[in-house]
């Protein structure tokens, strides 16, 4: 089923690990850790940017991919490490005077749901854990995380 979006849609937010990733972390024999990002969803970021569109960024994880991706695209709202993501959001929510028409809210996992349960427009990928999916009015991509997911929203908002 296609995702329905409103066009008084001014800012995404978004979960990143699950969401432009895959979920996964590489760690090679010597420790360094990395993640798989889809060009699919940094495109999507480009195009969201391109079309008026502010985009933030609240992860549980401090990640390098995430800065240069900021650093790129000029994205303002960038928050790491962040355990509890729901005040986090409702202080960008507060902070750009959104009402819950002009946001939408991408999240995967336990930290996501408080947030997912607060937003009005709120999204989540196949995988997710189970009591997301089951959070009322959610909608699911049809791509995975790391595989489009990301994108699958961004298409949503721009047509």
């Amino acid at each position: 089923m296609a995702m329905i979006l409103p066009k008084t849609i001014k800012m995404v937010i978004t979960d990143f690990d699950g969401i432009m990733t895959d979920n996964c972390m590489y760690i090679s024999d010597s420790g360094d850790c990395s993640r798989k990002i889809n060009f699919k969803d940094v495109m999507g970021i480009h195009l969201l940017k391109k079309n008026g569109f502010d985009i933030a960024i609240i992860s549980g994880e401090k990640n390098h991919a995430i800065e240069l991706l900021a650093d790129k695209f000029d994205i303002k709202e960038v928050h790491m490490q962040i355990r509890k993501k729901i005040d986090v959001l409702k202080s960008i929510v507060e902070k750009y005077s959104l009402t819950q028409e002009e946001y939408v809210y991408i999240g995967d996992d336990v930290n996501d749901l408080e947030s997912l349960e607060f937003a009005k427009y709120r999204v989540t990928v196949p995988h997710a854990l189970q009591k997301l999916k089951d959070v009322d009015g959610i909608q699911i991509t049809e791509a995975d995380g790391g595989d489009g997911a990301f994108r699958e929203v961004v298409e949503c908002l721009i047509g």
